[in-house]
């Protein structure tokens, strides 16, 4: 199954092997300057080695990398001047790669926005596969989530108090104990890891309501269509035709 998942990791696409279970994730979030990693840079690691058998957390790390400015300390609440403290952030940096490296997969709430960072100086490029809790799990439709659930709303649902925001390791910990209360976690997974294509919905103006329920987004990425990263399964659920977007 290694070889398979390396060639997950580079987007090559095939069926995954219905018996196939990750047995260690690394739940990953990250906090950043702003949104382009050619303009910003990340500010702030946080990851869980989580073991899918025993439900359990196994590690923990969380750091900051140095920053000059901060255009998103609004949202983040982390002043740049705090990231220049001696702290050893090289050794945390370290850490999380022996973490990486331990692990099947990567797990990250809006993955392709985390997933950009790396291989961006000085974060190594991450050749595992990677799931997405946004895009790429359906969550239990008696949870009554929105087909876009933030992380909030996610632990919410499972009843897990909220305290905090927007630092990395809380999100990574509200993941965690998402993880940890699903009873069907292995049957998401290996959902999660279905190959996946760029569809648009077919529909009218007046049934846009069904591609907003869906889980399809308007203008993003393809303008003036309702478009949506879906596998074959979740295609045959859908109540309306849906074409392949060439990108």
């Amino acid at each position: 199954m290694q070889k398979e998942l390396e060639l997950f990791s580079k987007g090559i696409t095939f069926e995954v092997e219905n018996s196939f279970v990750p047995e260690f994730l690394l739940i990953l979030d990250t906090e950043t300057t702003g949104l382009d990693p050619s303009d910003h840079q990340c500010i702030e690691i946080g990851v869980i080695l989580f073991h899918v058998p025993s439900r359990s957390v196994l590690a923990q790390n969380s750091f900051l990398l140095p920053a000059i400015t901060n255009a998103a300390e609004i949202i983040n609440k982390i002043p740049p001047e705090i990231t220049q403290l001696g702290q050893p952030w090289e050794v945390g940096l370290k850490y999380f790669e022996a973490l990486l490296d331990k692990a099947d997969l990567v797990l990250a709430h809006n993955a392709s926005f985390d997933r950009q960072w790396f291989g961006v100086h000085p974060l190594p490029v991450i050749a595992k596969p990677w799931i997405c809790t946004l895009e790429d799990i359906s969550w239990p439709s008696e949870l009554g989530l929105k087909s876009r659930p933030s992380v909030k709303d996610l632990a919410l649902a499972y009843e897990i108090p909220v305290w905090s925001a927007h630092r990395a390791l809380t999100d990574c910990i509200y993941l965690a104990e998402v993880l940890r209360r699903c009873s069907d976690l292995e049957t998401l997974l290996m959902q999660g890891l279905e190959p996946r294509t760029l569809m648009k919905a077919d529909i009218s103006y007046e049934e846009r309501h069904l591609a907003k329920d869906s889980g399809f987004r308007w203008n993003d990425p393809i303008r003036g269509a309702w478009t949506r990263r879906i596998s074959q399964r979740e295609i045959r659920k859908l109540p309306f035709p849906v074409t392949n977007v060439d990108l």
